[in-house]
């Protein structure tokens, strides 16, 4: 489980280069003081020169103990699962002084899709100890070290959860993430995010991260040594230092907190622009004044908002009657001026339908927009490469045929590899008539926009069935096709009868007193208010229609606005005390939808599907 092994320091790595860096300060560090008890009686004082000791300047780097730590789990919550696997490394001064590593025994089923992502099935941790006696000894060997962990909330929640668990005593140590110091040191043009997988190429670690606990763990430990080269080069030299080193704040950011003094303490939208009046970020807060002031204090640690605090030269406040018209402000905004510190939201254009075409012979294609045909969509989905992915999924399921051309029901073609193989029934050759290829494309509406267990529960079992034959990789694939056809599926039978509902009126309680109410219109928000503490909101709810914006409808299942806006406003519907005032339509959504296979997909959450 533990080995202790004293390795030699590698020379010239990012340790070597620290030291440099250190023996070069210390000798210059002094500190001048006065001493009244040592100056002769009517004399003036002479300030005396004395060396600074190492305790002044906090603990050097070199003399750091630090654990690397990585967990594999069950799933992603600390609060309903497990660990399934320890890994840690402990370094000092660049030396690799030990490594501990372990399987756990979780006394629960491993989901197939963890197993598909980790590779650590039931049958290997079956014989595998307990956490009442891995965790003691894992916190034996990291002893008072620092902890270092990529993500540390993560990891470090999954260790307070057993601890608290097994009445284990959390020993409270220092806890270092390097995500955070990632974000501070590592650009966009290094690496395109600050996945453990990217650094560790940027860091060209030995290891490759594969979601084994021990290896993940490893190449952390090339990744901090690389990022404590780079602060070791800015003069960070102590533990003290490289902890608060994101929280620093440049003088000319913080010269800029005039911006925010004229701001109003009110919920809704923020723009900063640049000298030119362009756009550089759209936010959204309770708050617009505390909010925009938090740009300029230590709180704010994202690179690319210091760089866009540097440009900005105004901020301009729009303040909203509720959260949620701020919200979709910010969201109309953001598609509106693509600002470019703004990562998300700016690109709705992306966003694709699968369809089911209409023709004699139809097949799944991905278009960028309904149409109005009168036949089958599904979607919106954020991009191709998501709607590619649940399209093989149905064809796994539903031998649709995949070919382009359109067929005839009296000029026929050769087969193609697909009906060779026994994948396509291949109306193209007359071997299947239009009504039994009917009857193929009739199961795979109902499974579009109905009950998908037509579809996904083969393919479940599919997916499970290659976990226990040790077929990861295909269970992967697999798996992420599931995932992407029962989030757009889930999505689509979720948006569908909110664009398609011509008005409706809904209200909750107000954290201010009297009501929020808003107005939504084939799922767009037309018009939203708040009624003040004491009174009736029954004129205000009259007010609200009558002069909410007049919204057409889009062609059916398209909302009349963005996507992201009809999610927030279902969301907003969702939550518990909002009450229904009025609704011209339809609203509902299919019993047996897709929404009851989530909770099982959603095992690993969306970071973890693609990769650390």
């Amino acid at each position: 489980m533990t080995t202790d092994k004293p390795l030699s320091p590698r020379v010239g790595g990012a340790w070597g280069g620290l030291s440099v860096v250190i023996s070069s300060v210390f000798p210059m560090s002094t500190t001048t003081l006065t001493r009244p008890s040592q100056r002769a009686p009517g004399s003036a004082a002479l300030p005396r020169a004395i060396q600074g000791t190492l305790d002044d300047l906090g603990t050097p780097l070199n003399e750091v103990t630090f654990v690397v730590v990585d967990l594999e789990t069950t799933g992603g919550s600390a609060h309903g699962d497990h660990i399934t696997e320890f890994g840690a490394v402990k370094v000092r001064g660049g030396e690799v002084l030990g490594e501990f590593q372990s399987l756990v025994n979780p006394r629960v089923p491993i989901p197939p899709v963890i197993s598909a992502l980790t590779g650590i099935t039931n049958a290997m941790v079956a014989s595998a100890p307990r956490i009442e006696s891995v965790l003691p000894s894992f916190l034996e060997f990291a002893g008072d070290a620092v902890l270092v962990a990529h993500n540390a909330r993560f990891d470090i929640s999954f260790l307070k959860a057993a601890a608290a668990a097994t009445s284990t005593p959390w020993p409270g140590p220092t806890v270092l993430d390097t995500v955070l110091l990632a974000r501070a040191l590592v650009t966009r043009d290094e690496a395109p995010n600050h996945k453990l997988s990217s650094l560790a190429r940027v860091f060209h670690s030995h290891v490759a991260p594969d979601h084994r606990a021990l290896h993940d763990a490893q190449a952390t430990v090339d990744v901090l040594h690389g990022l404590i080269a780079r602060v070791g080069g800015l003069g960070v030299t102590t533990l003290e230092e490289l902890a608060t080193y994101s929280a620093r704040v440049p003088p000319a950011r913080r010269r800029k907190r005039y911006l925010a003094d004229d701001l109003p303490s009110a919920p809704g939208v923020y723009q900063f622009k640049d000298g030119n009046g362009r756009v550089l970020y759209v936010g959204t807060s309770v708050d617009i004044r505390t909010r925009v002031r938090s740009y300029f204090t230590a709180s704010e640690q994202r690179r690319r908002m210091s760089e866009m605090v540097r440009i900005a030269e105004s901020v301009t406040p729009i303040v909203c009657a509720t959260a949620l018209e701020a919200q979709v402000r910010e969201l109309r905004l953001i598609a509106e001026h693509k600002p470019p510190y703004n990562r998300r939201s700016r690109h709705p254009e992306k966003a694709v339908w699968i369809k089911l075409t209409v023709e004699p012979f139809p097949r799944l294609s991905i278009v960028k927009q309904v149409r109005g045909d009168a036949t089958t969509y599904v979607g919106p989905f954020p991009s191709r490469a998501a709607a590619e992915d649940a399209m093989a999924a149905v064809h796994d399921a539903v031998p649709l045929r995949r070919c382009h051309q359109r067929l005839s029901v009296t000029r026929f073609t050769a087969a193609c590899a697909l009906a060779e193989m026994g994948r396509c029934g291949a109306p193209c050759t007359g071997a299947q008539t239009v009504d039994d290829y009917g009857a193929l494309v009739r199961s795979a509406q109902e499974a579009l926009v109905g009950d998908p267990s037509f579809v996904l529960s083969p393919l479940e079992r599919r997916m499970q069935q290659l976990a226990g034959d040790e077929r990861y990789e295909d269970a992967a694939t697999l798996r992420d096709r599931l995932a992407a056809l029962v989030r757009g599926l889930t999505r689509s039978q979720r948006l569908a009868p909110l664009a398609t509902t011509a008005e409706i009126v809904a209200a909750r309680r107000s954290p201010l007193g009297g009501w929020e109410l808003i107005c939504v219109r084939f799922g767009r928000l037309a018009g939203s208010t708040r009624s003040p503490r004491g009174a009736d909101p029954m004129p205000y709810v009259e007010a609200l229609s009558a002069s909410a914006e007049v919204v057409a409808p889009a062609p059916a299942p398209a909302p009349a606005a963005l996507p992201e806006e009809c999610e927030k406003i279902l969301r907003w519907l969702e939550e518990p005390g909002v009450r229904l005032v009025s609704v011209d339509g339809v609203w509902s959504c299919p019993v047996g939808g897709a929404s009851r296979f989530g909770d099982h997909l959603a095992a690993v959450p969306p970071e973890r599907f693609e990769g650390s």
